[in-house]
């Protein structure tokens, strides 16, 4: 039987897919507390980065910024290199707002840890990204 964790992490990750910015804030926002309160750091990094997509597409850049690398340094931290891959290419969406170049360096590291796994799907996705930059 699946835990709340679970449940909760599976409605966020596709409430990201979907770019769905209330089912992001509800279920990530569960999700955060829950991983908090039972110190599960992968879970907690996937509410952050997912509250961080949140942030960014309601506009809120500083406050997706600090979310997003709150996530990366615990998926750094757990060597979680696909986690770590999806959360640069979310600093490279949130960086398109302000900066191409930085932008590009995202995608570009991004695509390095696609490669890296194979995870064939979202290195064609990140390509695409570094493509729409001209």
């Amino acid at each position: 039987m699946a835990h709340d964790h679970e449940i909760y992490m599976i409605l966020t990750d596709i409430a990201v897919e979907l770019r769905d910015v209330d089912a992001l804030r509800k279920y990530a926002s569960y999700l955060e507390q829950l991983a908090s309160r039972d110190n599960h750091r992968l879970y907690l990094a996937i509410a952050y980065r997912s509250l961080g997509v949140g942030h960014r597409l309601a506009g809120e850049h500083a406050a997706a910024e600090t979310q997003l690398r709150q996530a990366l340094g615990l998926f750094t931290k757990l060597g979680a290199r696909w986690q770590i891959g999806r959360t640069l290419f979310e600093l490279g969406e949130l960086s398109q707002t302000h900066s191409h170049t930085k932008a590009r360096e995202y995608y570009s590291q991004a695509l390095g840890s696609f490669e890296e796994i194979g995870a064939v799907p979202n290195a064609e996705r990140t390509r695409i990204a570094l493509d729409s930059l001209g």
